[in-house]
C-alpha cells in the first residue's frame, strides 16, 4: 500500500500499486491524475501514460462526463453524463454548458486566435450587420466629400 504525495514519485518493482486513502490522510473528493513511466533495464524511459480516477462524494451528487475526443467538422456527437453517481441517492437532473468555442466555425487557425467565453456577447447571424460609415473624397467631383449609403 502506498500513500501518495502530489507531484512525488513512487519507484516500484511490482507492476501494481494500492493507493492507500486512510482516515488519517483521506483522499481528496473530486478527480486524481495518477501517471505512470515505466524504466526497462537499459535505463530508457517510457513515455508517460496517465489515468484519472473519481473519488466520488458520499453526500452531494458526482458529475462523470464523458465525450470523444476528436469529431470531424460538421458532424454531430453525444455528451454522457451516465457515469455520475450519487451515492445515497439519485441524480434528478443534468445541467450542461458549453464553456468555450473558437469564435470562427472552422475553428482556431492560430494560437493566437480568440475563443469565445461565456462573458463575450453573441452574435446571432440575424443581427443587423453594423459597418463604420466613413467619408469618401471623389476627385472627379473636384474633391467634394459623400458619404456612401449604409448596406440595406
Amino acid at each position: 500500500m502506498a500513500e501518495f504525495t502530489l507531484n512525488q514519485p513512487i519507484e516500484t518493482l511490482d507492476p501494481q500499486i494500492e493507493v492507500t486513502s486512510s482516515g488519517n490522510a483521506p483522499l481528496p473528493i473530486g478527480r486524481l491524475r495518477f501517471q505512470l513511466v515505466v524504466v526497462d533495464d537499459a535505463g530508457n524511459e517510457s513515455l508517460p501514460s496517465t489515468v484519472e480516477v473519481i473519488v466520488a462524494d458520499t453526500a452531494r451528487p458526482t458529475a462523470v462526463l464523458d465525450a470523444p475526443e476528436k469529431v470531424g467538422f460538421g458532424e454531430s456527437f453525444k455528451l454522457s453524463g451516465e457515469r455520475s453517481v450519487d451515492i445515497g441517492g439519485q441524480i434528478a437532473t443534468y445541467r450542461w454548458t458549453l464553456l468555450e468555442a473558437p469564435t470562427s466555425p472552422r475553428g482556431p487557425t492560430r494560437p493566437t486566435d480568440p475563443i469565445v467565453r461565456p462573458t463575450d456577447p453573441i452574435i446571432r447571424p440575424t443581427d443587423p450587420v453594423v459597418r463604420p460609415i466613413s467619408p469618401v473624397i471623389n476627385p472627379d467631383l473636384g474633391g467634394t466629400i459623400r458619404r456612401p449609403t449604409p448596406p440595406q
